[in-house]
C-alpha cells in the first residue's frame, strides 16, 4: 500500500544528546527582535551564582544555579542570558528552571535578534547617532519569569546548556594507538547581564590527565584542584559582561562524534497494524586526525586488550521494547556486523560499522526496525481522529554522547489521513 500522505516534517538544528537529554517546550528557533543598542536593564543582581562545567562527553554542559533579587521598584519578568555570537551558533540545548521548584516545568526562552537595519537607517539619517553595540559580538536569550518577581523578591534559577564543537584536539593529529588531548576555553567568571555578588566556577573531568590548565592572575591557588574537578573562585563582586579567560587542555581518549544531518521516516499503517522506523545518519568523527595510515594489522592486536581508543567502534540503539526486525545499511549494502536482542523488558540493536572510524573520517548509513502501531496509535474516545505518540528522537546511547548539527523528522500517514 502506497503511504503518501506526510503530515509533519520538522527540522531542529544544534542538537545534543547523550545518556541524558533535555526537555525542551519551544524550539531554540523563536526569537524576539529588539533594537541592536540593547542593553538589558539593571533590573536584578545576582546574590550568589555556581557555576558547573561538565567536560566528561564530547560536548561539554554547562549548568548556572543563581540566587537573583529583583532591585527595581517594580515587579519584573524578564532575565537576559548573554552569550557571544559564536556561542549562540553551536548552543545545541538550554533550559531554565526554577531550583527550588523544579516540579513546576521549564520556562519560556526566547533568543534575541537584534534590528541592525533600523539602527543603520538611523545611523544613515542622523549623522551624530552612535549605534554603540552595532557591531558587538554580545548576544541574548531572553528568560520569561512565569509570574513576575516582586521587588526585593529573590528567585533561585536552575540554567542548563551545552554547546557542540567546542572541543580542539591538541595535536590535531596523532598516532593509532596515541591518547588524545583536546582543549576547551570558557570564562572562569559566568557570563551575566547583571552584577555578580559572589560566585565560582567548577569544572568537572572525566580525568586526572591535564597537563596544561590556566591559573589565574595573582591568584596562585585558583584553581583549586581535587581529583577530576578544578574550582576557580571564590570571588567577589564582579560587574556585568565582566570575563576571565581560561584554557584547559585534558585527555579524551574518546571519539567525537557528529551527526551533520539525521532523517528519521516514521511510516503508520492502519492495514498492516504496522509503524515502520528508518533513521539515515551522515556521521563524522572530530577527533584527531591519524598522523599515519590506518594499520588494521595493529587494529586487530589492540583488540585483544581492548586499550581506549578515539575511534567508533560500535553503536547502541537502545529501542522501545516490543520493536522487530531491525536492518543496517551502508552505502556498500547490508552490513551482518550487527546484534539485536530483544525480550519483554528491552530490545536493544547493537552495530559495528564495517571499519572503525577514526578522527576526520565519515560513515553514512541507515537503520531501520518495524514495531506493532497498537504500542504507539490509539483512538481518541467518541470521535474518529487518532492519537499517535512517538519518540522524536532515539537513536545510538553513547557514553561519550553524540551532537546533531541538524534533524529532520518525517511522519508519514495512511493515504487519505488529514
Amino acid at each position: 500500500m502506497r503511504l503518501s500522505a506526510i503530515a509533519t516534517v520538522i527540522s531542529f538544528a544544534a542538537v545534543a544528546f547523550g545518556t541524558d537529554t533535555g526537555n525542551l517546550t519551544k524550539p531554540l528557533t523563536s526569537r524576539i527582535i529588539l533594537p541592536a543598542n540593547f542593553k538589558p536593564p539593571q533590573t536584578f543582581k545576582n546574590i550568589n551564582l555556581v557555576h558547573t562545567i561538565n567536560l566528561e562527553k564530547s560536548y561539554p554542559k554547562e549548568s548556572i544555579n543563581v540566587v537573583i533579587e529583583n532591585i527595581a521598584a517594580t515587579a519584573q519578568d524578564e532575565y537576559f542570558i548573554p552569550f557571544t555570537s559564536s556561542q549562540m551558533e553551536t548552543i545545541g540545548g538550554l533550559e531554565v528552571k526554577d531550583k527550588k521548584d523544579l516540579d513546576s516545568g521549564l520556562f519560556e526562552v526566547n533568543a534575541v535578534e537584534f534590528d541592525h537595519e533600523r539602527q543603520e537607517k538611523l545611523a544613515w539619517l542622523q549623522p551624530n547617532f552612535h549605534a554603540n553595540h552595532l557591531n558587538s559580538d554580545t548576544q541574548f536569550y531572553q528568560v520569561r519569569l512565569p509570574t513576575p518577581l516582586a521587588p526585593k523578591a529573590q528567585l533561585t534559577l536552575s540554567i542548563t546548556y551545552t554547546y557542540l564543537s567546542a572541543f580542539s584536539p591538541l595535536p590535531a593529529t596523532i598516532k593509532q594507538a596515541d591518547t588524545q588531548f583536546v582543549v576547551y576555553e570558557f570564562s572562569a567568571y559566568a557570563a551575566s547581564s547583571y552584577v555578580t555578588l559572589k560566585q565560582k566556577t567548577d569544572v568537572k573531568f572525566g580525568t586526572t590527565n591535564i597537563p596544561e590548565y590556566t591559573i589565574l592572575p595573582g591568584k596562585p591557588e585558583s584553581p583549586q584542584k581535587q581529583g577530576t574537578k578544578f574550582t576557580y573562585g571564590s570571588f567577589g563582586e564582579v560587574a556585568a559582561g565582566a570575563v576571565e579567560p581560561v584554557k584547559v587542555r585534558f585527555e579524551f581518549t574518546k571519539p567525537i562524534i557528529h551527526v551533520s544531518l539525521l532523517e528519521r521516516d516514521v511510516e503508520v499503517s492502519h492495514w498492516g497494524g504496522n509503524i515502520a522506523f528508518e533513521e539515515r545518519y551522515t556521521l563524522h568523527n572530530r577527533a584527531a586526525n591519524l598522523s599515519k595510515q590506518f594499520s588494521r594489522v595493529e587494529w586487530a592486536s589492540q583488540q585483544y586488550y581492548n586499550p581506549p581508543t578515539t575511534a567508533i567502534k560500535e553503536l547502541k540503539f537502545p529501542l522501545k521494547v516490543g520493536s522487530l526486525t531491525p536492518y543496517f545499511t551502508d552505502v556498500i549494502g547490508n552490513v551482518s556486523t550487527s546484534r539485536f536482542r530483544s525480550n519483554k523488558r528491552e530490545a536493544n540493536l547493537e552495530i559495528k560499522p564495517r571499519y572503525p572510524i577514526f578522527g576526520g573520517w565519515n560513515y553514512p548509513f541507515r537503520v531501520g526496525w518495524d514495531a506493532d502501531v497498537k504500542n504507539f496509535l490509539r483512538k481518541i474516545s467518541g470521535g474518529n481522529g487518532y492519537i499517535l505518540n512517538i519518540p522524536f528522537l532515539e537513536g545510538p546511547k553513547q557514553s561519550e554522547g553524540i551532537a546533531y548539527e541538524h534533524i529532520e523528522l518525517r511522519v508519514i500517514l495512511p493515504e487519505g489521513a488529514e
